[in-house]
């Protein structure tokens, strides 16, 4: 059996760690208030010499944070991911594809045949893995290949649902 002393030491201990969790999940409540945040931003930029924030930083990674802080880093890569579609498939491969766009994490890729599409759905894995290895921002999570469009045989807004196109000569 454990003494009074000893169980009263065990709860503070418990409602101690308790209270570090929870000061850890929702952050320091000194700094809730809007003077606890300009404090605490104040003390992050250091006036004194040596002190943290007072050494200079590369204008990449100065760039680098701003587009991280807001949220630019997907778009970017998105479009890094379009301009280098020749270097990651090869230049034989792009000239006859070409990537559309981006949506909803499927990269849309137009072939010039239905040959090259079927060639490239082959291939669909590598080219996703060297997606997600060279752009990992850019949140593909697969790849569409669209073969040349069929002439469409629909004309006019009002057009009438039937047997479609047949033999009229003769």
């Amino acid at each position: 059996m454990t003494s009074p002393a000893e169980s009263a030491a065990n709860a503070e201990s418990e409602s101690s760690a308790v209270y570090r969790r929870l000061r850890g999940l929702l952050g320091d409540p000194a700094l809730r208030s809007k003077d606890g945040r300009r404090r605490a931003a104040r003390s992050l930029d250091g006036t004194a010499p040596f002190e943290n924030g007072r050494d200079p930083a590369g204008l990449g990674d100065v760039i680098d944070a701003v587009t991280r802080s807001l949220g630019w880093s997907s778009p970017l890569a998105r479009g890094e991911l379009l301009v280098a579609w020749p270097e990651l498939v090869g230049s034989d491969t792009a000239a006859h594809s070409e990537p559309v766009g981006i949506e909803e994490g499927v990269l849309m890729v137009q072939c010039d045949s239905t040959a090259w599409a079927t060639q490239l759905r082959l291939m669909r894995a590598e080219i996703l893995t060297m997606i997600l290895q060279r752009f990992p921002d850019a949140e593909v999570s697969s790849v569409r290949f669209i073969g040349p469009g069929a002439p469409s045989w629909k004309r006019g807004p009002r057009s009438v649902p039937g047997r479609g196109p047949r033999d009229t000569y003769g």
